[in-house]
């Protein structure tokens, strides 16, 4: 039975309006904060990679240099020959490098524009996450029936969930930049060219599973995506001490921000731990769409696009799991594969939505 309609209350909708804006102004703080963070940071000295790759060689050179001989038996006798030195490279991101000191670099002023920034983050996610919610009681429903309001969901998740890292105290302070970057490139093509005024939803999404379904594809996206940074900045931190293991000398500004983060195989680890925790949820998140999808069109699975393609980020994924744990894929492999799961999600909800024609079109832009 559909529920009766309810009057749209357009105050709160107002309201909401004007929190997400504020929000947009407190992330655009918190970015220039970050920005301070990183340049004042970058004055504290560097080489740590450099003298850790350094060590590691010396070490393999001592252990070499007083290894046996090698006798060659041939027809005219007995060759003695030196042991040939060899120099051996760890697998990409697994060499033995400390982590950076974080995006304030272990400067007292860096430090103090990094808290600034957490703390303009953290009010910026409040003010946010108040507009959500007035937008959900402007109409008395889930605050996710049309991509616009799932934009808004989603970027307050990602930082949420970059928040509640932080509060587990981990070390995620060089996710900040990114992060908040992004949020407000996300807010600005919600406003831009995905708002869509509040309003009821179609009966066919009068259903507990919009709660269910839609919030958990929420969550994981969000989750996904620190997982996808931290692959991106893999990537940097893995070429950047490849050229310092072979001996060339990086920019000096590349040099100052690479040392700044963890060490490339601290974000391999990061990135495979964050996807393989949400991954089950996302397993979920079909699942339950195949349900309410029976419900709500007597048909479990029809391959529609939305459901074809979150199938393939469901497989992307599983890939990627796949070949970490049996194939023992780590380093840049990974990484690709990781990141080309996350932009399967990304077309699943940009793409799917706004360039295919399926029964999620109702959601409408």
């Amino acid at each position: 039975m559909t529920p009766l309609a309810v009057a749209t209350d357009e105050h709160l909708a107002q309201i909401s309006n004007y929190l997400v804006y504020s929000s947009m102004a407190v992330y655009m703080l918190a970015f220039f904060a970050h920005i301070a963070e990183w340049i004042f940071g970058s004055r504290s000295k560097v080489g740590r990679t450099a003298a850790a790759l350094t060590a590691s060689k010396a070490a393999g050179a001592a252990g070499t240099a007083g290894a046996p001989a090698v006798q060659v038996r041939g027809k005219g006798g007995t060759a003695v020959l030196d042991r040939p030195k060899v120099v051996t490279r760890s697998a990409a991101g697994s060499r033995d490098v400390p982590d950076g000191p974080g995006a304030a670099g272990g400067t007292e002023q860096g430090d103090l524009y990094g808290r600034i920034a957490i703390s303009l983050t953290a009010l910026a996610f409040i003010i946010e996450a108040a507009g959500v919610v007035a937008r959900a009681m402007s109409v008395q429903r889930a605050p996710w029936g049309n991509m616009y309001e799932f934009s808004l969901t989603f970027s307050t998740v990602a930082v949420g969930a970059y928040l509640a890292l932080l509060a587990l105290k981990k070390n995620v302070r060089w996710l900040g930049l990114i992060l908040v970057t992004t949020v407000l490139l996300d807010l600005g093509i919600a406003v831009t060219w995905l708002y869509t005024d509040s309003d009821q939803l179609v009966p066919a999404l009068h259903s507990y599973w919009l709660w269910i379904h839609v919030s958990t594809a929420i969550f994981c996206g969000a989750v996904f995506y620190i997982g996808a940074a931290g692959a991106v900045l893999y990537l940097f931190r893995d070429s950047y001490e490849a050229r310092l293991a072979e001996g060339r000398t990086p920019g000096r500004f590349a040099a100052s921000v690479m040392e700044r983060l963890p060490s490339a195989a601290s974000l391999d680890k990061f990135s495979y731990r964050i996807n393989a925790a949400v991954f089950p949820l996302w397993t979920f998140t079909i699942v339950a769409g195949a349900i309410w999808a029976g419900d709500a069109w007597g048909r479990y699975w029809g391959w529609d696009p939305k459901e074809v393609w979150s199938f393939v980020t469901w497989v992307a994924y599983a890939c990627y799991l796949h070949a970490r744990a049996t194939a023992g894929w780590k380093g840049r492999k990974a990484a690709y594969l990781a990141l080309f799961a996350f932009a399967c999600w990304i077309w699943n909800y940009y793409g799917v939505n706004i360039l295919l024609n399926g029964k999620h079109s109702y959601a409408g832009i």
